[in-house]
Order: C-alpha cells, then sequence, then structure tokens
C-alpha cells in the first residue's frame, strides 16, 4: 500500500497557504430550536478566492516547486474547479498556465480561467483525453503537470480543511465530504483522524455518478463510464474513478460512503443559498444534502460538518433552482435528529 499523507505534510502545506487560503467559518444550519441536537455546521469552501477549495491544494502543490522548475510553466487538467485553482495560482507566482478542460465544463468555470489569463485546451469529457492531453503537452513544452487529486502534496493542501475543522471545532463528531477523484476526503480524513481517531468520516456522492461508493464496496478503485457521470447535475463529481492514492486513505481512513439524488442535491443548493446565505454549485451541495436527507445512514452524533466544496454555479441554473422551489416545499432538518433524539 503506498504511504498516506501525514499530519506533518499537512501543517507544512497550512504554512504555505497562511495569507492565501481563506481560513472558512463553520456556518451553523439554522434549525427550529438553535439548542436542539445534532447541530450541522457548514465548512463554506465557497468562499475561497476562486470559489473552491481546490486553491489549497494547487497553491500549496505549485509553491513548493523549486522556482526554475515553476518558471517553465505548468498544465493541469480539470472539469473546473482546479482549473481555475491552477490559473489563480500561477497568476499570483507569475508562471504560466495552459489548462486542459472538458468541453462541457460549464462557462462560468471556463471564463474565469480566462480571466486569469491561462490558456484553455479542450478535450471531450473523459479521464483518457484530459490526462493524455496534459501528460503530451507537460512532455513538449516542459511544463510540470499539476494533478487533479491523485498527488500526496495536493492532498496535504486539501488536508488543510480537515486540520482547520477540528482546530476550530473540536467537538466534531461526523464529518461529510463531497468526493470526485478523492483528494479532499483523503487529506480531511488524514487531518481528522491523525488529530481524533473517534471522529467518523463518511463520503457522499451522486448516485448517478457513485463510482467511489462502489470502490469502496469492491475493496478497489472501480471507474464508470464517462456517459454514466455525466448525467449528474454536479459537474464538480464527474471523475470517472477515484485515484489509487487517494483510494488508499479512503480504504484506511473513511468510514462509509453514501450517495443522494439529483432532486436532493438540488433541494440543498436551494435551502442553503435560502436559510444560509451561502451559494453551492450542486457539487458542493451534496454532503449538506445527506444530512438534510439521508439521516438514517449516517452515524448518530451531537456535532455533524459538512463541507461546501465549491460555489462555482452558473447564475442562470441556481436562479432556476431558487425559483423551482416554492417556500413551502422546504423542511426543517430531521434525518440525524430523528436518530438521536432531542
Amino acid at each position: 500500500m503506498p504511504d498516506l499523507v501525514s499530519l506533518a505534510e499537512i501543517e507544512k502545506a497550512a504554512e504555505r497557504l497562511a495569507g492565501v487560503a481563506i481560513r472558512t467559518p463553520l456556518v451553523p444550519f439554522p434549525q427550529t430550536d438553535p439548542d436542539r441536537e445534532p447541530l450541522l455546521l457548514v465548512k463554506a469552501e465557497s468562499l475561497q478566492p476562486i470559489g473552491a477549495f481546490k486553491l489549497r491544494g494547487a497553491y500549496a502543490t505549485m509553491a513548493a516547486l523549486p522556482p526554475e522548475v515553476r518558471a517553465r510553466g505548468v498544465v493541469a487538467h480539470s472539469s473546473g474547479n482546479h482549473a481555475q485553482a491552477v490559473a489563480y495560482t500561477a497568476r499570483a507566482l507569475g508562471v504560466r498556465a495552459v489548462l486542459v478542460i472538458p468541453h462541457t465544463t460549464p462557462a462560468v468555470k471556463v471564463d474565469a480561467c480566462i480571466a486569469l489569463g491561462a490558456e484553455v485546451v479542450y478535450v471531450e469529457p473523459t479521464m483518457e483525453a484530459r490526462t493524455g492531453t496534459a501528460e503530451k503537452l507537460a512532455e513538449a513544452h516542459g511544463f510540470t503537470l499539476v494533478p487533479p487529486f491523485d498527488d500526496p502534496r495536493i492532498i496535504a493542501g486539501q488536508g488543510t480543511v480537515g486540520l482547520e475543522i477540528v482546530q476550530d471545532r473540536p467537538d466534531t463528531e461526523v464529518i461529510l465530504v463531497p468526493i470526485s477523484g478523492g483528494g479532499l476526503i483523503a487529506g480531511i480524513a488524514a487531518a481528522a483522524k491523525r488529530v481524533n481517531p473517534l471522529i467518523k468520516v463518511i463520503g457522499v456522492e451522486p448516485e448517478l455518478a457513485a463510482d467511489a461508493r462502489a470502490s469502496l464496496l469492491a475493496g478497489r478503485p472501480v471507474a464508470w463510464p464517462a456517459e454514466d457521470t455525466a448525467r449528474t447535475s454536479a459537474d464538480a463529481l464527474r471523475a470517472q474513478r477515484v485515484g489509487d492514492l487517494t483510494f488508499a486513505h479512503i480504504r484506511e481512513l473513511v468510514d462509509d460512503i453514501i450517495t443522494v439524488s439529483e432532486d436532493e442535491i438540488q433541494q440543498a443548493v436551494g435551502r442553503l443559498a435560502r436559510e444560509v446565505r451561502l451559494v453551492a454549485e450542486p457539487g458542493g451541495a451534496v454532503a449538506t444534502a445527506a444530512f438534510l436527507y439521508r439521516g438514517a445512514e449516517l452515524p448518530p452524533a451531537r456535532t455533524y460538518v459538512s463541507i461546501l466544496s465549491g460555489g462555482n454555479v452558473d447564475p442562470s441554473v441556481l436562479a432556476r433552482i431558487l425559483t423551482a422551489q416554492t417556500s413551502g416545499s422546504t423542511t426543517q432538518p430531521g434525518g440525524p435528529t430523528a436518530q438521536t433524539g432531542g
């Protein structure tokens, strides 16, 4: 089994990120009775400068490159948020960035990358097309490849999310984490479990892109076809397969992976906007959706944290979701509450 990322590596990444990544707040999800348990706290990574947690891994990785290596430029492949993180970091460090992006990526994410000065190369929405093109560009031009998830430096950077949670709320008992390629949950689990082995880390993904859950059940990484994962509205979570290194962390440190439906994702996007005043893209809302609608599948606890991993949603999509949801269709969070009593 490959070596897992250490707490020391995550702490070193946190030092590199000081003054760059925001130490995002834990925002309480409103309840009718504020004294009623359980409490849900939303870790608002949507407030990062690029609107998603991906800045942590990209900056921690690129800032650690030797200056002469960095000067040759970087290349990355991404469905959107990692691309923005690399573009933002490249501009901050004064280096060239070339981004390999599926042509199905929402325009709001691509436009942000271009505005940051990055060059964009469009490819088919498959992992083979993404990785193959990025590797060819790296070889041809001497760029450094900044991977989206399956790299110890990336995992360490993302792990600073978990480090902040256990430092800011030591009473946290369950952390709910969206899964795409697995870098975020690998890093959070590595940080949280090293500080408090009793914390439960639960992965969440769409029913229509549940390759990570299939992998955990099979005991090995399982790939889903691109045409299957493309069905979910959570475009940030359409990775066809978790990485080998991220899966090693998942198998060793993650307690369970559950799924949520498309309707539950949309409802969570709306409720985060209306009730918590936080903008979430569909992929960023899945962890909160798990608390709100899949409580019976969660371990009982008094304090939960859900990771709102990104808020880069097309304004027209958000408007359509909010318009479709009337005030009478919302309910108070109740799944885990029903488990644990008042």
